[in-house]
């Protein structure tokens, strides 16, 4: 480029998911370009903490029964049978079953019940709604907002 002309470039750090960042980091190791020392220090902790949560193994098969969409106030995946009270969450998780918690919006009352399910869906609220809040404290799986439900 001539000395006459002015470049103005734009660079912006690239965000990844945990998988992405721990692959990344394998294959620049598997390729020589860095150390183990230094891979292990470019998997932020975040990254770490999205795997831990449970997740789906192939998020293609289910795509064509979904229902809804919402926000998603906690990471992670669940699998249950659908309750709609606190109550019933409780009651099946104490037989051994796998819930999810469904509800308009929670409340402190229906505590018992979140800390009962494997996840917790939401018409209502946000990333910072009550449900979305709780789980996440809890490291509970939670979608919310999903207007679709009725």
């Amino acid at each position: 480029m001539p000395a006459s002309y002015l470049s103005k470039q734009v660079c912006r750090s690239g965000k990844r998911t945990g998988a992405g960042a721990v692959k990344i980091a394998v294959d620049m190791v598997s390729e020589g370009l860095v150390s183990e020392t230094k891979a292990i220090t470019m998997v932020e902790p975040g990254h770490v903490d999205q795997l831990l949560h449970p997740q789906f193994e192939d998020e293609e098969a289910y795509q064509p029964d979904v229902i809804g969409r919402g926000l998603p106030a906690s990471p992670g995946a669940a699998v249950g049978v659908v309750v709609f009270t606190a109550e019933d969450a409780e009651a099946m998780h104490a037989a051994g079953q796998e819930n999810i918690l469904v509800r308009l919006e929670t409340s402190p009352e229906d505590v018992g019940g979140m800390w009962a399910a494997s996840g917790v869906l939401t018409a209502r609220g946000g990333m910072t709604s009550h449900a979305a809040v709780v789980a996440r404290g809890w490291g509970k799986t939670c979608v919310s907002g999903c207007s679709e439900l009725q």
